[in-house]
C-alpha cells in the first residue's frame, strides 16, 4: 500500500515565530511585523521561485538587525518537534513493507537538514518537495507531479495532510485522503485501521 505523508504538523510539529523572534534585538520597533514579512514570502521560497541564496540575505535585511547567516539558519531550522504518535505509525507501516513517500511544502533551508537530524525520515526513500518541483500544495500541479514521477494511482494511494485546502485538492484528484489533527491522533488511527483492513 502507498502512503503520501505531509511533514509539517503531521510528522513534525513546528512553530516559526518564537524561533525567528530570537533574532530580533529587544525593543526593536514592530518586531511582529518584521517576522510576518518574512513568512509572507515563504510560499515563493518554498515553491522555488526565490532561490535560497536570494531569500536568506533578503530575509536578514528585513529583520533590520545585524544577524549572521549561521544564526539565521539555526533559527529557521530549530522550529520542529517530533509528532511521536505518528512516528510510531510510520515505524509500523515501514515494518509492514508499505511504500512511504514524503509530500511536502518545504524549502532548501529545512532540506536536507531535517533528513539528517530526524531519524524517522530513513523510512522515506522517495519524496515530492515543493522547492524542487516549482509548485506548492494545494496547487494541482504538485499533485500531478507526484502522480507522474512516482507512478501513483490516486484511488490506491493514502494521503495524510493537516491543511484542509491540501486535502480538498487531494480528494478532488482521487486520493484516499485524511486531514490529520495532531490533537486527535486516535481518529487517524481508526481511519488507518479501516484502510489497512479493506486495502
Amino acid at each position: 500500500m502507498t502512503f503520501l505523508f505531509d511533514i509539517g504538523k503531521v510528522l513534525l510539529d513546528f512553530h516559526f515565530e518564537p524561533s525567528l523572534a530570537t533574532l530580533l534585538p529587544p525593543g526593536i520597533p514592530d518586531g511582529t511585523g518584521r517576522l510576518e514579512v518574512l513568512l509572507e514570502k515563504k510560499d515563493d521560497f518554498e515553491s522555488g521561485r526565490i532561490p535560497m541564496e536570494e531569500y536568506i540575505p533578503w530575509a536578514i535585511a528585513r529583520l533590520g538587525a545585524p544577524v549572521a547567516e549561521a544564526d539565521f539558519l539555526h533559527a529557521w531550522r530549530n522550529i520542529f518537534t517530533p509528532v511521536d504518535p505518528m512516528w510510531r505509525v510510520v515505524e509500523s507501516l515501514a515494518a509492514g513493507g508499505h511504500r512511504l513517500i514524503l509530500f511536502s511544502n518545504t524549502n532548501g533551508i529545512h532540506c536536507p537538514w531535517i533528513f539528517e537530524n530526524y531519524e524517522i525520515f530513513r523510512h522515506f526513500p522517495e519524496a515530492v518537495l515543493s522547492y524542487r518541483t516549482g509548485s506548492i500544495k494545494p496547487q494541482p500541479e504538485i499533485y500531478h507531479h507526484a502522480i507522474a514521477t512516482h507512478g501513483l494511482v490516486p484511488a490506491e494511494t493514502r494521503y495524510i495532510d493537516d491543511l484542509p485546502a491540501n486535502i480538498e485538492t487531494g480528494r478532488r484528484l482521487g486520493f484516499r485522503s485524511w486531514q490529520y489533527d495532531l490533537n486527535d491522533h486516535p481518529s487517524f488511527e481508526r481511519w488507518l485501521a479501516t484502510e489497512l483492513l479493506h486495502g
